[in-house]
């Protein structure tokens, strides 16, 4: 998805060609939305943070790391809900009302939303994947603590449930 079906350039000079573009996204056809981060909100802060709040009102799940929680924050999104991001003044400086429910840990799932900050893309995909139910239990468990914490034992549990 992009802002249209035009050809984009990410930060790292990735071309991508999307495949729909942000006003052709329809919760009933979707898993979960990523909103993108900081860059992209920058640039398309206030229609994805509609499309958001649309996906979360369809009862389809939102996941926003980094910067795309900020966006969130100023749609409102995250007044009602416990999340966190990369520090909670870089939240308050977007003027919103949740800095009560802000939580200082890795990411944070609440009403579908999962918020994490930059520098924990694996706590974060732990979050998406148990909210989608990719890896459950002692799984998911074993590929967060291979992944995030180079545990080598992690990985028999994972080898085990792959040969099930």
């Amino acid at each position: 998805m992009g802002p249209s079906r035009e050809s984009v350039v990410s930060i790292g000079g990735l071309r991508v060609q999307p495949d729909l573009a942000l006003g052709e996204l329809c919760p009933e056809d979707s898993s979960l939305l990523d909103p993108a981060g900081r860059r992209a909100l920058g640039r398309l802060g206030p229609p994805r943070a509609r499309t958001s709040r649309a996906f979360l009102d369809a009862g389809v799940p939102v996941a926003a790391i980094c910067g795309a929680a900020a966006g969130l924050a100023r749609e409102g999104l995250l007044d009602d809900r416990a999340h966190t991001s990369a520090a909670p003044f870089y939240l308050t400086a977007t003027g919103y009302a949740g800095g009560g429910r802000y939580v200082e840990t890795d990411a944070v799932t609440d009403g579908g939303l999962i918020t994490a900050g930059p520098t924990e893309p694996v706590a974060f995909a732990r979050e998406v994947f148990r909210l989608l139910g990719v890896y459950e239990g002692e799984v998911l468990d074993a590929w967060y603590r291979l992944s995030h914490d180079s545990d080598a034992q992690a990985y028999a549990v994972l080898q085990r449930a792959g040969d099930r």
